[in-house]
């Protein structure tokens, strides 16, 4: 049999620590794969996270982590705006890669690591791998068939509102549940797009295919943040809402909002000539997900229901292209198309001029 792979969580944050760590301290994926390092630079908190779920090495450098010759695959749980230099250097001391979302902050940067990793033999995974989900595929089975006849429009999005200030990781007072949530209101990297759209945008172009351009408006609407009793600005625009051209006259509306939201998370509703699909919802039936749990085959016992079920899917996608060459449904390549999306959306909002889109996947 051969040895496990171990894996090098990069950052002890909010999904570090609730997906990765709490996933992968489970003895039943130990023969395939094993926690061996966990690093995060806020002094004492690798060794804390290292002794609760039972780490090899805590580290509070990243380097000393790519260092460490137990770590053969990473993953990147630290702010966005990180995410490029990280993947960067983990490719140079040749790790493979699950990037959690969003991949990177622009295309240029997605398309630089997928080519430098190619390059060197190494297999990347970024989330969220929303077609890893039987419904998904089904939904895509029905409008490619014609059972809501022609596709007319659609839309998906999420509201910001104030759910990171009061996840349980950061409503505590130890180094592991005391995690400060401000970058997700800051440049680069931050805002309800990047942060919580990407999951709809990738359900929707999953199904419909790649988008060919974007109009847009966007702006900061709630101008300050407050968590553990400070004050954070908001620098990341958080109300912005996009109109995507799919082709052929069907389009589709994309909103990241400060509050509110018209979806159910991550998944779009689909309008067409003689039908209608909302959330997992056809017609107001429940569409059939097929047998295993809703987010992919390697969610099983202990698994379901631990919570970022879909993390821990996408990391084990990873784990199945490294050891047995089993091709992922959370690409890189769809990966960049969103990210071309968002940042080719904010930059339709800034000039107000339509945005042509070039990635496919």
């Amino acid at each position: 049999m051969a040895k496990p792979l171990g894996w090098g969580v990069v950052g002890a944050g909010s999904i570090g620590i609730r997906a990765a760590l709490a996933h992968f301290s489970l003895p039943d994926v130990h023969d395939r794969a094993v926690l061996a390092a966990v690093c995060d630079p806020v002094a004492g908190r690798a060794q804390a996270a290292a002794e609760r779920f039972g780490v090899s090495h805590a580290y509070e450098s990243y380097e000393a982590l790519l260092a460490d010759d137990t770590v053969d695959l990473v993953t990147i749980c630290s702010p966005i705006g990180l995410h490029y230099d990280q993947g960067l250097a983990a490719i140079e001391a040749g790790k493979h890669i699950h990037f959690n979302k969003t991949m990177t902050v622009t295309t240029a940067e997605a398309q630089d690591l997928i080519a430098k990793a190619d390059a060197k033999g190494l297999k990347i995974v970024a989330s969220p791998g929303q077609m890893t989900r039987g419904v998904n595929r089904e939904i895509q089975r029905i409008i490619r068939e014609g059972e809501i006849g022609d596709l007319v429009w659609s839309h998906t999005g999420a509201g910001f509102g104030t759910y990171h200030e009061n996840e349980g990781v950061r409503k505590g007072s130890d180094l592991l549940s005391n995690v400060n949530p401000s970058w997700y209101w800051r440049k680069p990297g931050g805002g309800p797009m990047y942060d919580m759209t990407v999951y709809g945008l990738h359900t929707l172009t999953g199904i419909l295919g790649a988008a060919k351009s974007v109009v847009a408006m966007s702006a900061v609407r709630v101008k300050e943040r407050f968590w553990n009793g400070e004050a954070f600005a908001t620098d990341a625009d958080d109300n912005t809402f996009l109109i995507l051209d799919f082709g052929d006259g069907v389009f589709s509306f994309v909103y990241g909002a400060a509050a509110g939201g018209l979806n159910d998370f991550g998944q779009p509703a689909f309008f067409g000539t003689k039908g209608v699909i909302k959330g997992t919802d056809l017609n107001g039936t429940p569409i059939e997900r097929g047998a295993g749990h809703w987010a992919g085959p390697h969610v099983v016992g202990d698994h379901d229901g631990l919570g970022e079920e879909h993390v821990f899917e996408d990391m084990m996608q990873l784990v199945d292209f490294v050891s047995e060459g089993i091709p992922p449904f959370a690409t890189a390549a769809h990966a960049a198309h969103v990210i071309e999306v968002i940042e080719a959306g904010y930059r339709a909002a800034e000039t107000g001029q339509k945005q042509l889109l070039t990635t496919t996947f």
